[in-house]
């Protein structure tokens, strides 16, 4: 009992010194925001690339744009779901077609939430669904470990559940698997069906309105990517040396192409 007081003492401590929350920012203000801690941060900057510098996916920007578009002027959308090969664009898509909609003078927002903040998505929606805005939230990278509730957590977002997003907010999440769910090594081959298996981990893509997939890209795909950026920022390149250095990172993308075009950038002493 007499340590009592003493701990008392010594937590009335560590929550003096421990960080505030951020502050919370005006939801009708900003282009982007950051879920963080229960509240709506901006971002520092938002500069999504023009929707003409992603090259070699012109069927997914093609989706994805009249999707959100339809967000933004209050009409059903979609959530959607991009899968697929690392480096093909899938983030960068999200984020320039929220840009160009905005350039277009819609009303309509990025809100980026990390995978592990999903369950706090029921307070953000209560925040949002008053408001005369569209909002497109950004789950980047999402997967979830075999056994784990993210999924059950997800498909109460997406579907069905109580606290279902509200009309203005549509996900739009990234994931390097269509099926999101990581499957168990040998799990094909214990099951009495297989197809009973991937039924179940599809089950979850299929709460998705829009599914679309992102594939590796071939060498005039990546050339020609290479040659987008490098035109629009004025910069000089060498289709083999974009060859050589997309063969020295062991793949062709989206991702390696920009990475090329800052390798160019730094040795032309020019910003991008």
């Amino acid at each position: 009992m007499t340590d009592t007081p003493d701990l008392a003492r010594i937590a009335a401590a560590l929550e003096r010194i421990s960080p505030p929350p951020p502050p919370a920012a005006d939801p009708l203000a900003h282009p982007a925001y950051v879920w963080r801690e229960g509240v709506l941060v901006a971002t520092r900057a938002f500069r999504p690339l023009a929707l003409d510098l992603l090259t070699g996916i012109e069927a997914q920007k093609a989706q994805v744009l009249a999707n959100t578009r339809r967000l933004a002027d209050g009409l059903p959308a979609h959530d959607v779901l991009l899968w697929g090969a690392r480096g093909t664009g899938k983030s960068s898509l999200v984020k320039s077609a929220v840009g160009a909609l905005q350039g277009e003078g819609k009303g309509i927002a990025l809100i980026e939430v990390a995978p592990d903040a999903l369950p706090t998505l029921p307070h953000l929606f209560d925040l949002i669904a008053p408001l005369d805005r569209a909002f497109a939230l950004f789950v980047d990278d999402l997967g979830f470990e075999e056994g784990s509730a993210g999924p059950r957590t997800l498909r109460s977002l997406l579907e069905g559940g109580a606290e279902a997003r509200p009309d203005n907010a549509r996900l739009h999440v990234t994931a390097n698997r269509r099926h999101i769910v990581s499957r168990e090594h040998g799990e094909a081959e214990r099951a009495i069906n297989t197809r009973d298996v991937m039924d179940d981990k599809l089950a979850l893509a299929d709460r998705f309105g829009l599914s679309v997939g992102f594939h590796n890209v071939d060498q005039p795909t990546y050339v020609a990517m290479v040659e987008a950026y490098a035109t629009e920022l004025g910069l000089p390149f060498d289709p083999a040396d974009a060859i050589a250095w997309a063969t020295g990172r062991g793949g062709r993308s989206g991702r390696v192409a920009w990475h090329y075009v800052v390798e160019l950038a730094g040795r032309e002493g020019r910003k991008v």
